[in-house]
């Protein structure tokens, strides 16, 4: 990374490049004569009182005294992509609401509130795109009250890491007394390798499609206990729901795997893709996801996009080996509850 003009290096970003992705510089014990130097890079979230604070991709909030820096520019607002099909954020914000529906929602401005009894922090948060139509404070009361309504925690969605996210949406709430509660990414790659991809014959030929779950799914999905209609609202919602699911060692057992896609446009997300722990290690994964990325070229599709929660190394590892690579990452950010 070079900061350097006419051999010196330079601090080229002032207050004024608050909201601009920024590269700086900055000695790590503040000795201008033999102290190490710590670069780092995100979006510029303040600059108050003589500390800077810079969001970086992943959402780690990086606070810089102001006397340390030594270097600072601006840089461009993404990193080019080098692999899996091109999208800015906000068309994958839509794409990904859509696929996962909530019960209720209401727009706020450019924001969306969204309710499902609790089922799931996507589907019972805010997911802010824009301009709420209102000051932040008032707008964030009103968040607060609908959720108090519905007896229901406030959460608000939002992204940092690409082009449109939100950085200082994120570090506002932050000052607020907002919690980041688990984040998450969303990886996105090309739909026809994963259609192509050579699984195992016994894994290909038991993996079953249909529109429609049943309970035998539902309980190896196990993510709300006795589901009520909200939960299968929402997993049956969205453009094009396709379920499949390997059949286990017997009639009487349930699936050995599941999994669900959504297709929409040009679009297919893939959800709930889970193996009961007596069948994993056969590809059983890897089995599922090609039949329902068939289904999803058959339907038009060329793109996919699916989500992986921090710290989910296996999944971030079987995935990349399919191809995707990260395009951004969210976070859930909880208002602290009175009671």
């Amino acid at each position: 990374m070079e900061f350097t003009a006419g051999g010196r290096l330079e601090v080229r970003i002032t207050p004024a490049d608050v909201g601009k992705r920024v590269s700086v510089r900055r000695l790590d014990d503040g000795s201008r004569t033999d102290g190490k130097f710590t670069d780092t890079v995100g979006v510029l979230t303040s600059w108050n009182d003589g500390v800077v604070l810079i969001t970086r991709r992943d959402g780690e909030r990086v606070r810089i005294v102001e006397n340390t820096l030594v270097a600072g520019k601006v840089v461009p607002a993404a990193p080019a992509r080098r692999r899996g099909p091109a999208a800015n954020y906000a068309e994958l914000a839509r794409v990904t609401a859509r696929a996962w529906p909530p019960v209720e929602s209401e727009p706020l401005g450019e924001w969306r509130l969204r309710a499902s009894g609790g089922f799931t922090r996507r589907a019972n948060s805010v997911l802010p795109t824009g301009d709420p139509g209102r000051p932040l404070d008032e707008a964030l009361a009103y968040v607060r009250r609908w959720y108090g309504e519905r007896e229901l925690p406030a959460y608000i969605q939002a992204a940092t890491g690409a082009e449109g996210t939100q950085e200082l949406l994120c570090a506002e709430l932050e000052e607020r007394g907002w919690r980041r509660e688990v984040s998450s990414q969303i990886h996105v790659g090309a739909l026809a390798p994963l259609g192509d991809r050579d699984v195992p014959t016994a894994g290909a030929e038991k993996v079953r499609l249909a529109r429609s779950f049943d309970e035998a799914w539902l309980r190896l999905y196990n993510r709300s206990g006795v589901p009520g209609p909200h939960v299968l609202q929402v997993l049956a919602g969205g453009p094009s729901v396709w379920f499949a699911s390997v059949p286990g060692a017997s009639t009487d057992a349930g699936p050995a795997a599941i999994g669900r896609c959504v297709v929409d446009g040009r679009w297919a997300g893939f959800m709930a893709v889970e193996v009961d722990p007596a069948h994993r290690r056969r590809g059983l994964a890897t089995a599922v996801m090609a039949a329902l990325a068939r289904q999803a070229l058959a339907e038009g599709a060329s793109a996919a996009w699916l989500q992986v929660e921090d710290g989910n190394e296996g999944a971030r590892a079987l995935y990349g080996g399919l191809g995707f690579a990260a395009h951004h990452t969210y976070h859930h950010y909880r208002y602290p509850s009175a009671r």
